[in-house]
């Protein structure tokens, strides 16, 4: 019986994961980087913004292109107070004396 209840198990797990876009493939890799492989796999399914930065990440490092540059730049020119007219002076004040 823990037979068939266990293939019952494995089928609704993967059935979750399946659903949630995770596909099971086999790959062929150093057994040393096993662990790797695993961690990598791991972040990349995870929530967040981190698993978008590490896939860019690994994607140039494969395709060998080197880093775009200009992303702070860009991203100040997107942000929504570019069009703001703020008044951003502020008086000039002596400062007070210090006697050392």
């Amino acid at each position: 019986m823990s037979d068939s209840a266990q293939k019952r198990a494995i089928e609704n797990y993967r059935s979750r994961q399946t659903k949630r876009g995770i596909a099971r493939f086999e790959i062929q890799a150093l057994d040393a980087d096993r662990e790797l492989i695993r961690t990598l796999a791991r972040k990349l399914t995870s929530e967040g913004p981190e698993p978008g930065l590490l896939r860019r990440t690994i994607q140039q490092a494969v395709a060998g292109e080197p880093p775009k540059t200009g992303g702070v730049l860009a991203a100040l020119r997107r942000s929504p107070l570019v069009s703001a007219d703020l008044d951003l002076s502020r008086p000039r004040e002596k400062g007070r004396k210090v006697d050392l």
